[in-house]
């Protein structure tokens, strides 16, 4: 089985790709394990005509448009990917492309801090431009982590959804500068370990410290480590950047001729809406570049 494009990953990047793709005539497939990263989220939000979706609906929908243009889709996990684009999957199924787009995201490394887990997507969270407006006013708790430059500009940040927001530095030392700056946005500080998140029946209720002490809180937002999903990258040979991540074009090109990677697998901060953009420019770059394979090798034939 021989593609112009396989698309690895269904997620916004990798269907508004497929979509295009698709529509320009491609011969093009989507391999998905189904197993994305906001699957705990209920809604998606900042999404031109899809705010207040189910992260599900919006792929369900995206889906339809792919098949709706003569796009394919297998449910499935690439293991790896062999020069010249031999792409090897879980069921020792085998795809050819002449192309190929990697758009399988970022995983989010969460503080390992018991209840942080079991509240993901609901009453922890870390994006305040994806659930700020939902949480506006109520006593929300910033807490410190791995990712400190994050988690300080949070604090910060949070603060114009509510005017209760406390930052739980968690083993952060803050310099007396970014004291004074949280103490000027009226951000109080607590520099007491915190022990666990307390829930009840099911919700946030409060931060305890190291110390037993609770502070009431209805939500946490917490700063990740970003890791991107880039295993099938690393063996390709793809230049990284001096943090580590994939380095691509504007179009979302690697430095290996044919292989792109687009949404967060390449840019971590990327909202859902920019993933979509990305996909579709590098379905752009993709098709232009199969353009030139089939201008020369039509000149080649005369």
């Amino acid at each position: 089985m021989t593609y112009d494009t396989v698309v690895i990953g269904g997620g916004p990047a990798g269907l508004s790709a497929a979509t295009l793709l698709a529509r320009a005539r491609r011969k093009v497939i989507v391999v998905d394990a189904e197993e994305p990263r906001n699957a705990r989220a209920e809604h998606v939000h900042n999404f031109l005509s899809r705010d207040g979706s189910a992260p599900e609906e919006l792929r369900r929908a995206g889906r339809r448009e792919v098949l709706r243009y003569g796009g394919e889709f297998l449910l499935g996990n690439v293991t790896r990917i062999e020069v010249g684009f031999e792409l090897h999957l879980d069921d020792d199924t085998v795809l050819g492309s002449r192309s190929v787009l990697v758009a399988t995201g970022l995983r989010d490394e969460l503080p390992d801090i018991p209840g942080v887990r079991e509240q993901w997507g609901s009453g922890v969270l870390h994006c305040p431009y994806c659930h700020g407006y939902e949480v506006r006013g109520q006593p929300i708790a910033v807490v410190g982590g791995s990712n400190r430059p994050f988690t300080i500009h949070q604090a910060s940040l949070i603060r114009q959804w509510s005017d209760d927001v406390v930052f739980f530095t968690n083993g952060i030392e803050l310099s007396d500068d970014e004291r004074l700056r949280l103490d000027a946005r009226s951000v109080r500080i607590v520099d007491v370990p915190v022990a666990r998140i307390v829930v009840q029946d099911g919700r946030v209720t409060g931060i305890q410290l190291s110390d037993g002490m609770v502070h009431p809180r209805t939500v946490v937002f917490v700063g990740p480590t970003f890791v991107p999903n880039d295993i099938l990258l690393m063996p390709m040979g793809c230049t990284r950047l001096e943090n580590g991540w994939i380095a691509t074009d504007p179009t979302g090109l690697t430095s290996v001729e044919g292989l792109w990677a687009a949404g967060n697998v390449s840019d971590s901060p990327a909202q859902l809406i920019n993933s979509a953009a990305a996909g579709s420019k590098a379905a752009i770059a993709i098709n232009h570049y199969l353009l030139e394979l089939d201008v020369n090798r039509a000149v080649g034939a005369i």
